[in-house]
This record gives structure tokens, C-alpha cells and sequence, in this order.
């Protein structure tokens, strides 16, 4: 199946708690490379996030995105350090005693409020078999959504490409069928050439103008190279149509070899014909090429 490397895939999971959204943004690129951005207090889920991706993309740089939500509950705690407080009532105590300038009851309770760290906050302890849970149900619903978005991309793009692969059939049996004539324009080219050199005091004999035009045809003879070029053509379709997954390098190789066939047909025809029609081969090819870039 053909799908885009490029895609975007949102997932929500929603209770009387909090509310989990992730999204996946993707773009073509050689390997799988993902990134997660997510509040470090969930960093324990990251690895599982990037399996569960990785189960269901095999190329593309992925970014993620993981943002937690609470309903009405403060994802805080507020610890009370006693025994610090303990320690800055004695020293102001002490302090009032030495230069009696005391509160007859004592140092108020706002004062100890305000010490350094007396009361702080900390993150609130999390039930990460729970959390995982939430997290895992959003990020699956945000691959199911991107996976559906390249899939619908990537028929698009194996579309495209079905409709090149056409093209570069019509030209190429076009080229197919101007080859044969080649040898009988070398021949008869040769034998005007050589009378005109001769100003006919010499008559050419035929053998040898035969004998040169099979020379010529033997160098120029790009059967072969027809011949490969069909079935590149025919091995895209089937890959077009089949259901096998992460073909995008298996296609790009394939392209290397219908450019390298089209390069040796245009530098072995030598006819203008030929060159012209090869330079439409190549750029039908090219844009081949640069949409299988984008095939995971």
C-alpha cells in the first residue's frame, strides 16, 4: 500500500479528571526519527509512545506533541517542612529574648508562612499505571488519524505516478517504433555522403554501404535497453498495486534504473528524434522521482 510520509494525526482522551491530547506531525525524511515534547513528569510514557508510533510508521521525521489538562484538580501538592519552621520560631525567639523587641505571644503565624521553604510546592504523585493508560489511548486515536491521512495522501501520489508510468510507456514505444528506421537513414545518409566526396568517378557498392549501416545499427541498437525499461515500467505498477507497506525506497531504486536506462538510450540513438523524445522520458521520470521523496 502507498502511503505519504507527510501527515498530521490528532488523538483525545477525556474523564472527570483530565482531559490527554496528542498530535503527530510528520514529514518525509530517509529514516524514523521521532520527537516527543511532553511535560516531564510523564517522561516515564515517552519510550512506550515512540514503540506504539514506530509499530505503525516505519519512515518520517515524526514530532509529538503530549499536553495534560485537570479538571478542578491541582496537579500540585503543598508540604508543610515542620521541623524547618520548628527551627525559625526558636531563632526568632532567640532573636527577640537578645535584643527585646519580642511579641508577647510569639512570632505570628503569617511571619513563619513566609520563611524560606516552610511551605512549598511539589508535583503531585501520579498513578502512572493509570496515566500511561490515558496516554496510550490518546497517542493510539492520533496514529489511527495520521495513518488515514497518508494512506488518503499516498493514493493520491500512487495515482500520479500510475498516470507517469503511462506516459513514459507511450514514449518509450514511440522510440521503439523510430529505431528501425535509423539504420535505413545511416545507409542511405552514407552512401550521399560518400558520393559527394567522390563526385562520382566511384560508385559505392552496396555491400559496403550495408556494411556500414550494420556497423551503425549494432552501436546504436538500444533493444535492450527497451526491453528493460518495460519491465521497470511493469514492476512500478505491480508496487502501485500491491499491498506491501514502506516500498518508497524500493520504488526510488527502481527510478535510479529507468534514469540510467533512458540516459544510455539517449547517448547510444544519436538521432534527434530519439534525443528529443528521451528528454521527455527523463522528465516524467524526474517527476516521478521527486514525488516517491514523499513514499514511506
Amino acid at each position: 500500500m502507498i502511503r505519504s510520509m507527510t501527515g498530521f494525526g490528532r488523538g483525545e482522551y477525556i474523564d472527570d479528571v483530565r482531559k490527554v491530547t496528542v498530535e503527530i506531525r510528520a514529514v518525509n525524511h530517509r529514516y524514523c526519527d521521532i520527537y516527543v515534547k511532553m511535560p516531564r513528569k510523564y517522561s516515564f510514557a515517552e519510550e512506550k509512545i515512540k514503540a506504539a508510533i514506530k509499530n505503525r510508521l516505519s519512515r518520517g521525521k515524526i514530532e509529538v506533541s503530549v499536553t495534560v489538562d485537570n479538571f478542578g484538580v491541582s496537579d500540585a501538592d503543598v508540604r508543610l517542612d515542620k521541623d524547618l519552621a520548628a527551627k525559625y520560631y526558636n531563632a526568632l525567639m532567640e532573636l527577640s529574648q537578645t535584643f527585646e523587641i519580642g511579641e508577647i505571644m510569639g512570632p505570628s503565624l503569617s511571619l513563619l508562612a513566609k520563611m524560606p521553604d516552610v511551605i512549598r510546592t511539589a508535583p503531585a504523585e501520579e498513578d502512572e499505571e493509570e496515566m500511561l493508560r490515558c496516554l496510550m489511548d490518546a497517542a493510539e486515536k492520533a496514529v489511527d488519524d495520521i495513518c488515514t491521512m497518508r494512506e488518503t495522501e499516498g493514493a493520491k501520489l500512487a495515482a500520479d505516478i500510475s498516470m507517469r508510468a503511462d506516459i513514459i510507456s507511450d514514449i518509450r514505444e514511440k522510440i521503439e517504433k523510430r529505431a528501425p528506421e535509423l539504420e535505413k537513414e545511416y545507409a542511405a545518409k552514407f552512401k550521399a555522403r560518400i558520393e559527394e566526396l567522390l563526385e562520382g568517378v566511384y560508385e559505392v557498392p552496396e555491400e559496403r554501404v550495408a556494411l556500414e549501416a550494420a556497423i551503425f545499427a549494432d552501436k546504436a541498437n538500444i533493444t535492450e535497453e527497451l526491453v528493460r525499461l518495460d519491465s521497470h515500467v511493469t514492476q512500478l505498477r505491480e508496487f502501485l498495486k500491491g499491498k506491501e507497506d514502506s516500498i518508497g525506497k524500493k520504488i526510488d531504486f527502481l527510478i535510479q534504473e529507468m534514469n540510467r536506462e533512458a540516459n544510455t538510450i539517449g547517448s547510444k540513438s544519436n538521432d534527434k528524434e530519439i534525443t528529443s523524445m528521451m528528454l521527455d522520458l527523463k522528465a516524467e521520470i524526474e517527476k516521478i522521482r521527486e514525488q516517491v521523496q514523499n513514499i514511506e
